[in-house]
């Protein structure tokens, strides 16, 4: 049965239980579903946090979407309607006050998300953040503190760790299929840059804070290692209007990481073609690569020619990504475990795009200013 405010059908897409000894107490049971639902509030409700929204209200059995938040109160409102949930606020303050919030859902534009997830913490609700978890490496430090402190669990979206292509090279890399990973090459193409508003605003981050920091984590999962060094090349290479706004659309880095390998990162913002997004691992007994271009499987050919049905976008080429990682938050609050991809993954990708940019805007190398992972 379709729930309510759902423009997508949940029978597509399996769904799994809470494990048996998952610790519930906190949470509302569903005598009907037999079945432990979590809270939750999203803040932020822009193309993301409705994308966010709607998979908890649609696609995650063990949710419920109790409420959402935005600055602008009637996208709020709104949001809401279409959702077909009852609460709605214009301020993450009001929503983290309802007591049947027990996880909030950050998606706020990335120059709030500290300020965000202090509300959250001192509230003791449990915190999904939007990727980058913060703009600046200070801040990051202040909130990975902050939350450790609160006793509040912290997930950051970077969600190519759920894409199910990189899953699987994860795992193959794991089990020493390839042997040692020794080189990470990484190649994200967007169709087309963000309007020029979206710069304008101020409140979302530059280039290696907003874009390029997805290869940053991934590098560091794959390789199983920390960036210790990047050196990055770029430019304002196809749209002048951007430098008005002191960031590039361009960029190559080189990355060495502590243990010596290496990595290669293109990001660049006019494809023209499609959303391109791959990726490689070079190992020393093999090589992984993943990323695909066609939307479908289907090639026509005739004779004018080949025609594809190219990934447009990022919302459809990580569709399933987006809903695995917000499942996985879920199901792991529930089941009172710590996540996968914590506050100290966004801490460590955050000083690797802080490296980037110093290093772009010195011309020379730089250092990444890691820390050590502690209990």
């Amino acid at each position: 049965m379709e729930r309510r405010g759902c423009a997508i059908s949940s029978s597509s897409t399996q769904s799994t239980r809470p494990p048996r000894n998952a610790a519930v107490s906190r949470f509302d049971i569903n005598k009907d579903e037999r079945m432990a639902k979590l809270g939750v509030g999203v803040v932020g409700v822009g193309t993301m946090g409705r994308q966010h929204a709607q998979n908890l209200r649609c696609l995650i059995p063990e949710a419920r979407l109790i409420a959402v938040a935005d600055a602008d109160a009637k996208r709020a409102e709104q949001a809401a309607a279409e959702l077909e949930i009852e609460h709605f606020y214009g301020s993450v303050e009001a929503l983290v006050e309802r007591k049947d919030i027990q996880a909030v859902v950050i998606v706020t534009p990335a120059k709030f998300h500290g300020a965000a997830i202090r509300v959250c913490a001192q509230a003791g609700k449990d915190i999904f953040c939007e990727k980058p978890f913060t703009l600046t490496l200070d801040e990051a430090d202040q909130m990975l503190d902050l939350t450790k402190k609160a006793g509040v669990r912290v997930q950051v979206g970077h969600v190519r760790r759920y894409d199910p292509p990189n899953v699987r090279a994860k795992q193959r890399i794991d089990a020493g299929e390839i042997g040692d990973p020794v080189i990470f090459k990484s190649l994200a193409r967007d169709p087309a840059p963000p309007p020029v508003s979206y710069m304008a605003s101020g409140v979302n981050g530059m280039f290696f804070q907003d874009s390029t920091v997805h290869e940053f984590d991934l590098g560091r999962w794959l390789m199983n290692d920390e960036i210790a060094e990047i050196h990055a090349y770029g430019g304002v290479l196809v749209f002048p209007e951007i430098a008005q706004f002191n960031d590039i659309d361009t960029a190559l880095l080189n990355l060495k990481f502590s243990r010596g390998t290496l990595g290669a990162v293109e990001n660049y913002m006019q494809s023209g073609y499609g959303y391109d997004i791959r990726t490689e691992i070079v190992g020393s007994k093999g090589t992984i690569m993943t990323g695909y271009l066609q939307h479908t499987a289907e090639t026509v050919l005739t004779v004018n020619g080949a025609k594809t049905d190219v990934v447009d976008h990022f919302l459809a080429r990580f569709k399933d990504g987006y809903l695995l990682e917000m499942r996985d938050f879920v199901q792991t609050i529930l089941a009172d475990k710590n996540p996968k991809v914590d506050a100290f993954d966004g801490r460590q990708a955050v000083a690797a795009a802080a490296a980037a940019e110093r290093s772009y805007r010195e011309n020379r190398p730089a250092a990444v200013q890691n820390r050590t992972r502690t209990a």
